[in-house]
């Protein structure tokens, strides 16, 4: 047999998540320590909340590794219903931050029901897929008017109403990107992606200052000190980080210059301080990881673990390039973080716990060499001619 860098596939995801934990890890400290001594006093406050994130984060990792993720659909019920009664409990009993209810807990005990809701949508909406695609039962009509969407639509509104436009997108966007991938015809996809601008404009008009953040997404110059100001920032942060960077803890745009720093605008520091080379190194690891997504999802022994690989690489590339493209100013600005590389608590968890449904799946691919082969025909006997006399006097072979 060929010899290989890896046993299986879930060995480089694991590679590629280690090695952006650790660039997060340190992203975090260097973007954060000047907001951490200025509210805090203490320059290590949000590195100590981080590292303590991603000890859990790699608790949850382990957890779902070593669940088989067919066990995933048993459980789909219950964790519904609990992501859904959190994310009315956080609209009727959470306190107000910033204007937006989105955390609910005790003390330091604190999570962010949206984030969860990510991921139990798309697992929702792999399990109605799988399902159907048995059954032989699926179309673009039997998804879109089906319970599955129906109850993924409602933990968007409810996510909506926090308000938190960006991740209610998300949690919509991807089941149906994934119905895309599976059941679609070209001309209902080019459809969808037609009405698309008109829906998200429509939920953008709802709300004067969405709507303004929209208008002022191609020139944000048109009102630098306004709605255009993090924009504007960001992109002086990226370019002045040229070639090879300022280096680790030299970029100056954290200093009160450039708002979410350490969170949604985490990439810019990140390019400040390591160039368009940390950028491109960046953008290679997010690369391999869908490059292997795509691989587990080939290679995935049922349709479950082929549309659940589909959904979780689509929720963290996806992310990558929304929040990479609104950094950019391609994309206007939403609350929607990089993984591994922004601060957040959440987040981080459900990003590792999908890595691990996703390490699970690897684990358990089957290569298409060592699929069992159809069992060989043998060829069919060749048939005897036949002299048949017609009338005349004629002969012919039947």
């Amino acid at each position: 047999m060929r010899k290989t860098l890896w046993v299986n596939d879930s060995e480089p995801i694991i590679v590629i998540m280690a090695i952006l934990l650790v660039l997060g890890t340190i992203n975090v400290f260097s973007s954060s320590f000047v907001l951490a001594v200025t509210e805090y006093e203490d320059p290590f406050y949000f590195l100590r909340k981080h590292v303590i994130l991603v000890l859990v984060g790699l608790l949850f990792f382990v957890g779902c590794r070593h669940i088989a993720y067919e066990h995933w659909r048993v459980m789909m019920l219950p964790l519904l219903i609990f992501i859904i009664g959190s994310l009315v409990a956080v609209l009727v009993f959470s306190d107000p931050v910033n204007g937006a209810k989105r955390w609910l807990g005790v003390g330091a005990f604190k999570f962010q029901p949206a984030e969860f809701a990510k991921l139990i949508s798309l697992m929702l909406m792999a399990a109605f897929l799988a399902n159907c695609l048995q059954r032989r039962r699926l179309s673009a009509l039997n998804v879109v008017f089906s319970l599955q969407m129906g109850l993924i639509l409602l933990m968007a509104f409810l996510v909506y109403k926090e308000p938190d436009m960006g991740t209610a997108v998300i949690i919509a966007g991807v089941p149906l990107l994934m119905a895309m991938v599976t059941v679609m015809t070209k001309h209902q996809i080019v459809g969808l992606a037609c009405m698309s601008p008109f829906l998200l404009g429509g939920l953008a008009v709802l709300q004067p200052y969405r709507l303004q953040r929209l208008l002022t997404t191609w020139d944000p110059w048109q009102d630098a000190q306004g709605v255009g100001y993090q924009t504007v920032q960001s992109l002086a942060t990226i370019g002045s980080g040229g070639f090879t960077g300022m280096g680790f803890g030299a970029g100056v745009s954290k200093y009160q210059y450039l708002p979410e720093a350490h969170t949604d605008f985490a990439f810019a520091i990140f390019c400040q301080e390591h160039g368009y080379l940390g950028a491109l190194m960046a953008f290679v690891l997010y690369l391999a990881l869908m490059v292997y997504c795509v691989r587990v999802a080939n290679m995935a022994r049922d349709l479950f673990g082929q549309i659940l690989a589909t959904g979780i690489m689509l929720l963290i590339v996806g992310q990558a390039v929304i929040n990479m493209l609104m950094v950019g100013g391609m994309f206007p600005v939403v609350g929607v973080p990089l993984p591994f590389i922004s601060y957040g608590g959440s987040s981080l968890v459900v990003t590792m716990s999908a890595m691990g449904m996703l390490t699970n799946i690897a684990d358990h691919c089957v290569h298409p060499a060592q699929r069992p082969k159809p069992a060989p025909q043998a060829p069919a006997k060749p048939q005897r001619a036949q002299l048949r006399v017609v009338p005349g006097g004629q002969s012919t072979d039947n």
